[in-house]
């Protein structure tokens, strides 16, 4: 739910108690880049009697729906937290068939995903991901690279503090080496050596309030938007009322408005 109130400001018009939000078809600020915590596709499938494997089958179609939206909303990324580092712990039998989705959906979604002008990338420690879908991911990736139109990032065996402290790590062999000293490390040196990038807003699906390990460091000033709706649930509507949402919110960054 927006909230509004008599003098809500955003870079173009101002809102007075709306009666509804606006959409993304009207002039209104919009992020560049948006990152989705894809929650409660298990549960949805529960609620419907139904096996946990249809749940992410239709949280697929989802995917297919929200890339569509973000391309003609005109974002320039769309960041999918799509199998975390911790899922690895998550019984075999519905590993493998997250796996199998995967490798559905790279395949299935390659035409559409160069026909739209869409370039994909990963975060995360892919290597770890089985050779049926390395082979169709590198592939799309390969092909994509030079697309413009709008990137699809997949978080892929993705955890944040594991890609903090890889970049901990690497900034310690650095110091060691005796090619940078300790007190000169800066939030520069983390930005160039994290893989993934700080999004504008970052949507979690479900109902649950929190990061679950996924964008530690880049999430610091993202606007959070928080929704009950289960991810095979969200669909063209919702995206565009978290937009909305997006639109009405003062990033200040920590300052003061002196306007």
């Amino acid at each position: 739910m927006i909230e509004t109130s008599s003098n809500l400001h955003c870079k173009w018009t101002t809102i007075r108690f709306c009666a509804r939000p606006p959409t993304v078809t009207e002039k209104m600020p919009l992020p560049q880049h948006v990152a989705i915590i894809m929650d409660g596709n298990g549960r949805w499938a529960e609620q419907h009697g139904l096996p946990r494997v249809e749940g992410h089958r239709r949280g697929a179609d989802s995917v297919r729906t929200i890339t569509r939206a973000a391309r003609r909303a005109g974002l320039k990324k769309l960041t999918l937290y799509a199998f975390s580092t911790q899922n690895w712990g998550r019984p075999a039998q519905e590993v493998q068939a997250l796996m199998e989705l995967l490798r559905n959906y790279l395949l299935s979604e390659r035409s559409e995903i160069l026909d739209n002008n869409i370039r994909l990338t990963t975060v995360g420690n892919t290597s770890r991901l089985p050779q049926f879908v390395l082979e169709p991911l590198n592939e799309l990736s390969t092909v994509s690279a030079d697309n413009q139109g709008m990137e699809l990032c997949l978080a892929l065996s993705y955890g944040s503090r594991e890609e903090m402290l890889g970049a901990i790590q690497e900034l310690a062999r650095r110091v060691a080496d005796g090619d940078l000293e300790a007190n000169q490390i800066s939030e520069k040196h983390m930005d160039e050596l994290l893989s993934a990038t700080e999004p504008e807003l970052l949507i979690r699906t479900s109902g649950e309030q929190r990061l679950s390990n996924f964008l530690l460091w880049q999430a610091a000033y993202s606007e959070l938007y928080f929704t009950d709706i289960m991810w095979p649930d969200f669909g063209e509507q919702e995206f565009q009322a978290a937009l909305s949402a997006f639109a009405v919110r003062d990033r200040r960054f920590g300052l003061i408005d002196t306007v």
